[in-house]
Order: C-alpha cells, then sequence, then structure tokens
C-alpha cells in the first residue's frame, strides 16, 4: 500500500503511451481494462484512507533538485481523495462512451494520459509539482479539441490556450515570489507546502500573493469575467472533450482555492471575500439567464456550468466547515451531472445531425428510455431533493448563510433559474409537437453502450442523493484541517474574531435546524455526516503529521 498513490498516478500515464501503438479496434478495450483496473485502485485507496485523522495520507517523498526544495512529493486528503475518486468514475465512462472518432487509439491515449495528469493534480504537496501537473493538463485537452473538434477548433483551441497559459504564469511568477519569501525566513530553500504553511506570512504580503493565484484559478473555474474561453471551448469540443472540461478541469480551480488560497493566504481571502463572493453571485444569475437565452443545447450546458460553479464560489468563501464540505461535495456532483449531460446531449446531436433545441420534438414517443435518463439528469442539475445535485447546493448555502444571509438568499435563486432553463429544455426535447413524423421515426433509443454508461452515472445521481454520508464524512476530513490552518496562520485579529465567530454560528444553526426539523430526518442525516468527523477530532488530541515515505529508501 506504501506506493498505491504512486501507482495511481503513473498507471495511466503508462497506459496511455502503450495505446497509442495499439489498433483501434483492440485500443478501446485496452483503455476500459486500464480505466477500470485504476477505478480498483482509487477504490482500495478510500478503503485504506482513514476519514478520522486529520492529516495528509499515503505519502511519499523524492527529492529532485534539493538545493531548490523541488521534489516529488504526494499524499491525499479527504478533498483531494474525493476529485480523485470523480477522475477515475469520469475517465472510465468516457472511454465506455467512446465510439467513432478515429483514430480511437489517440482518443483513448489522451483520455488515459489527462487521468494520470489529474491525479497528480490532485494529490501534489509541492507546489512545483502541482503546477507543473497543472500546465500539462492542457495538452490533452488541446489535441482533443483540435483533432476531433468541430467549427472554429482551431481557433477555440488556441484561445483556451492562450488564456489558461498565461493566467498560469502569473500563478508561477507568485509560487517563485512566495518560495524567495521562504528562503530569506529560513536561509534555505522549499516549495513544500507543509513548510509553505508552517511559514508566518505578514497580511501585507498575502493580498499580491492571493491575487497571483486567484487569477490563474479565476480562468480555470472560469469566474466571469474570466470566462471568454468557454463557450468556444465547449461549443467545439467533441462531447467528450466537453466532458472533461466540464467535469474535471473546472474543478481543478476550484480545488486550488481550497488546497492553497485559503490556507496560504487567510487574511488576503477574508479581506476580498465579498468581492468573491459578488462574483460568485454573477456566476449564478448570469449563467443562468445566458443559459435560458440559448438554442444551443450545448451552449446551454456550458452557461449552466458557470451557474453552477458560481453555487461552489460561495460555499468556500462560506470560512465554514459546512459550506466549505458542501462545496467540495458539490464539485463532485456537478462532475457526475454535467458529464452525463454533455453525454445526452451529444447523443441527440449525433442521432439529429443539430444541436438546436427545436430541431425535434416529442422524442419521450420514440425513445423512451433516453427521456427517463435524461429527466433524471436534469432533476439532479436543478437539484431536486433525493438527487446528488440538493445536497451540494443546500450546504454551501447553508454554510454561507452564517456569514452573509443575504447572499445565501440570493444564491438560492439558482434552483429557480436552473429549473426555468433545464425544464423548459427539457419539455420542448421530449413532450413537445413533432410535425415531422418521419423524422421522429428515425430517432432511435439509446443503445447498451449508452444505456450502461447513463445507467451508472444516474445510479451515481439517485445513491448519494438520498445517502451522501460516506462521501461527506470524507471529505469533512479534509476541509476541517483547512480551516484549522486558516484560523492558526491568520496574522490579522479580525480575521481570527471572523474565524471563530463563524464556526460559533454555524453550531447554533444546525441545532436551530435540527430541532426544528425544517428538512425532514433526510437532512438531519446529512447534517449529522458534516458534523461526524467535527465532534470527533474535537474530543480527541490532534493527529500527528504521517511521515512522508522516501522512494528508493
Amino acid at each position: 500500500m506504501e506506493y498505491l498513490l504512486s501507482i495511481i498516478i503513473f498507471f495511466p500515464l503508462l497506459a496511455g503511451l502503450a495505446v497509442f501503438a495499439l489498433e483501434d479496434r483492440v485500443a478501446k478495450f485496452f483503455g476500459v481494462s486500464c480505466a477500470t483496473i485504476e477505478l480498483v485502485l482509487v477504490l482500495a485507496l478510500w478503503v485504506g484512507f482513514d476519514s478520522s485523522g486529520s492529516s495528509v495520507q499515503f505519502e511519499n517523498l523524492l527529492m529532485l533538485i534539493p538545493a531548490f526544495g523541488i521534489s516529488y512529493h504526494i499524499g491525499v486528503d479527504g478533498i483531494s481523495l474525493a476529485l480523485i475518486l470523480l477522475n477515475a468514475i469520469v475517465i472510465l465512462l468516457s472511454v465506455l462512451f467512446l465510439h467513432g472518432k478515429s483514430p480511437a487509439s489517440h482518443f483513448v491515449a489522451c483520455l488515459l494520459l489527462l487521468e494520470s495528469i489529474l491525479m497528480g493534480v490532485f494529490s501534489a504537496q509541492n507546489v512545483v509539482l502541482f503546477y507543473v501537473f497543472w500546465e500539462l493538463s492542457l495538452l490533452p485537452i488541446l489535441y482533443m479539441i483540435g483533432v476531433w473538434g468541430s467549427g472554429e477548433k482551431l481557433r477555440a483551441a488556441l484561445q483556451f490556450f492562450l488564456y489558461t497559459f498565461f493566467a498560469s504564469l502569473i500563478m508561477l511568477l507568485g509560487i517563485l515570489y512566495y518560495g524567495f519569501l521562504f528562503f530569506l525566513h529560513s536561509k534555505q530553500f522549499s516549495f513544500e507546502l507543509a513548510d509553505w504553511l508552517a511559514m508566518p506570512l505578514p497580511a501585507s504580503y498575502q493580498l499580491w500573493l492571493f491575487l497571483a493565484f486567484f487569477i490563474a484559478i479565476a480562468v480555470k473555474i472560469p469566474i466571469i469575467p474570466f470566462h471568454a474561453w468557454l463557450p468556444h471551448a465547449y461549443g467545439n469540443a467533441p462531447t467528450l472533450g466537453s466532458v472533461v472540461l466540464s467535469a474535471l478541469l473546472l474543478k481543478m480551480g476550484t480545488y486550488a482555492l481550497v488546497r492553497f488560497c485559503l490556507p496560504l493566504f487567510p487574511d488576503a481571502s477574508i479581506e476580498l471575500s465579498l468581492w468573491i463572493l459578488v462574483l460568485g453571485l454573477v456566476m449564478i444569475i448570469y449563467g443562468a439567464m445566458v443559459a435560458y437565452a440559448q438554442t444551443d443545447m450545448k451552449q446551454v450546458v456550458a452557461y449552466s456550468s458557470i451557474s453552477h460553479m458560481g453555487v461552489v464560489v460561495l460555499g468556500i468563501f462560506s470560512f465554514t466547515l459546512i459550506g466549505i464540505s458542501g462545496a467540495v461535495f458539490m464539485m463532485f456532483a456537478h462532475g457526475i451531472v454535467g458529464a452525463a449531460l454533455f453525454m445526452l446531449v451529444g447523443i441527440f446531436a449525433a442521432r439529429t445531425g443539430s444541436r438546436e433545441i427545436g430541431s425535434i420534438q416529442g422524442v419521450a414517443r420514440a425513445a423512451p428510455v433516453f427521456c427517463a435518463i435524461f429527466g433524471v439528469v436534469v432533476m439532479a442539475n436543478v437539484g431536486l431533493p433525493l438527487t446528488i445535485g440538493f445536497v451540494g447546493e443546500f450546504l454551501s448555502l447553508l454554510g454561507i448563510f452564517a456569514t452573509y444571509p443575504l447572499i445565501a438568499l440570493l444564491g438560492g435563486l439558482t434552483i429557480i433559474l436552473s429549473a426555468a432553463y433545464m425544464l423548459s429544455l427539457y419539455k420542448r426535447l421530449f413532450f413537445g409537437k413533432e410535425a415531422d413524423e418521419q423524422k421522429l421515426a428515425k430517432f432511435t433509443d439509446v443503445n447498451r453502450r449508452e444505456k450502461l454508461v447513463l445507467g451508472i452515472f444516474s445510479a451515481c445521481i439517485i445513491a448519494l442523493g438520498i445517502y451522501p454520508k460516506p462521501l461527506l464524512t470524507l471529505i469533512d476530513s479534509g476541509v476541517k484541517p483547512v480551516l484549522e490552518t486558516m484560523a492558526a496562520r491568520a496574522q490579522v485579529s479580525s480575521s481570527k474574531i471572523l474565524l471563530t465567530t463563524l464556526a460559533s454560528k454555524q453550531d447554533r444553526a444546525l441545532d436551530q435546524i435540527k430541532s426544528f426539523d425544517l428538512m425532514g430526518e433526510y437532512s438531519a442525516e446529512m447534517l449529522d455526516s458534516t458534523q461526524a468527523i467535527e465532534s470527533s477530532q474535537l474530543e480527541s488530541s490532534p493527529a500527528q503529521q504521517s511521515t512522508p515515505l522516501l522512494l528508493g529508501e
């Protein structure tokens, strides 16, 4: 088990390189087999993970450039493990869904290479290592869009590259400057995240370093007004390119907010929180309104992603355990729901040759299974209770309610606005009256391959909507240390007071909700799961940090 995390990172890399040499007819079988093995390895990692501890686990450490503190240092906590699980699920189902791409071996290779890179992003404990994986994630996506995209695919690929690459260079400057500050403090270089967290950072430095990280993150999420690349990239990418963009690459940005911005720059995060929360509200409302105005179903889902990521931003900057846990859960939920939606749109486009909402109506008669699965995914996107989409939205908004009640109420508009554009799309597509019956007769229902993939997505949507406790328990174990680190590193007294006050207000709010039983047993169980780890850790002594395994010893 010592090297399990390293195996998880490098196994899909080796598989992706090997699949290039295979013929198309065996490439997909090989890819599905490797992605299945990868998911089994990730599940084994989850089984071996101790959610009652707060330290980073499964650490491996190999010094690469000791003089500059650059190392191959990996490890996972509850937050990163949840996203590693999402990565494994989405890539496996994407390879299963793959059909009609030529050469198929190259597309499978792109998916496996991207899986390897994202495993590195979510497990890197050295900031330079994280940045290397962060930048490498561009390459498979650029290849997918440039080779298998449609329309202005080269323009879309170039725009995506320029936005994300140059924004990331600003983050690189911030990383190098932070490393220089660490050298001035300790007379040695280090880019280890744990070392950086142990060094006090004056509030005057925090603001500019926070902005250096935030610009790159805002482009990746994307936060308005840094979203100009998104419509072109989504609109011209192949179906599976849109799937991995929405389900996985967007999560890199919100993950970096929780992993780096909050604990490294607590005072700057709090100082700028109101402005960022306003941007989150703009994302929710703007994304929903533009989605409602679209006639291209792919663009509807693309702008829907902006709206839902706005809720994630609200949860993260609530600075509460329940809000951040809800945001991370919503990242996972949006990955599942967004991937399923883009696949459904891809199926529709393959059947009709068009993504226009009014191109065909009354599809429920011709494809009842397609209609039923589409309905389940739409309900999750709307945030219907007992679906995976409800849990993250509810907890994120509950967390921000302790900080800014008005913003929480306005953020709740996402449910109403999501219902407006998604239910309108669903009604027109499946229950409208089709004038051309011959066109409708040619629309075939989902085949076995599509039914298997979408059935697994639907099972995840319902299972984690009804019983989210295992995933929430995992996430909570990672969020608690982030808040503890923020409180310990805050240099401004008002920041310390705010974090303490929010923790107290959250506890009182949870008690009131349980006493009034506003959401019944379902809601109470969700709230119990978010408090389980917190209570156990408060009663016990802080967990000791695990010692990394030195590779080669």
